[in-house]
């Protein structure tokens, strides 16, 4: 019986190509608003993870197999992030509506590395990469109304969590995820706004190995 308890305490081979699903609970702190055509302004966010559209995120995963690269990987992270203004804020800038929520939309690479537990299925890991940020655009002002796609510049990502291998093909995890986002973008009459977003996400998903 000792022989097959430890082999069913083994831990998964994760090596491989992976796709993930996941949601979870994202916020936002305060950030300086910067206006061409009026004075600057600070912004209370609010995330409303669960509020259609709500946050969620897919990711495409490679893991490195043996050698130099023993316990790497490296991923494709797409996340459908969003950020409300707070009423105090749109009171202050005049405006009637500003968000990103139709998706402070993030899409990064980023380098993986995992910490296998000796005869453990769970695994911990981190992550740490960047990629460009595509907000929608939604400002209604005096002057006008703006309502679209945008590129908005570059985010940085970092992540850490743990994932629970259940099988050889199916696993679990929970993780934090930090993005710091370079926002900007043109808005009505010509004028262009700035912000830099900070997003901090707990997630919680499903994986699948090939």
């Amino acid at each position: 019986m000792a022989p097959a308890t430890a082999a069913s305490a083994a831990p998964v081979d994760t090596s491989g190509f992976e796709f993930s699903v996941y949601g979870g609970y994202q916020t936002a702190p305060h950030s300086t608003v910067e206006v061409s055509d009026q004075p600057d302004f600070t912004a209370g966010w609010e995330g409303r993870s669960f509020k259609m559209p709500p946050y969620f995120g897919v990711r495409g995963a490679y893991w490195f197999d043996g050698g130099a690269l023993a316990n790497w990987g490296i991923s494709l992270d797409y996340t459908h992030a969003k950020v409300y203004s707070d009423d105090e804020t749109r009171a202050k800038a005049g405006w009637d509506h500003f968000e990103f929520t139709d998706g402070l939309n993030l899409l990064t690479v980023n380098a993986l590395y995992k910490f296998p537990i000796e005869a453990s299925k769970f695994v911990p890991y981190v992550g740490a990469g960047a990629g460009v940020n595509i907000p929608h655009v939604e400002v209604t002002r005096p002057s006008g109304k703006t309502f679209e796609y945008e590129f908005g510049g570059p985010t940085v990502q970092v992540q850490a969590g743990i994932r629970y291998d259940f099988t050889e093909n199916w696993s679990a995890f929970t993780e934090y995820k930090g993005n710091y986002s370079w926002v900007n973008v043109d808005i009505d009459s010509g004028a262009s706004l700035k912000t830099n977003i900070l997003t901090n996400a707990i997630n919680f998903g499903v994986s699948y190995k090939f």
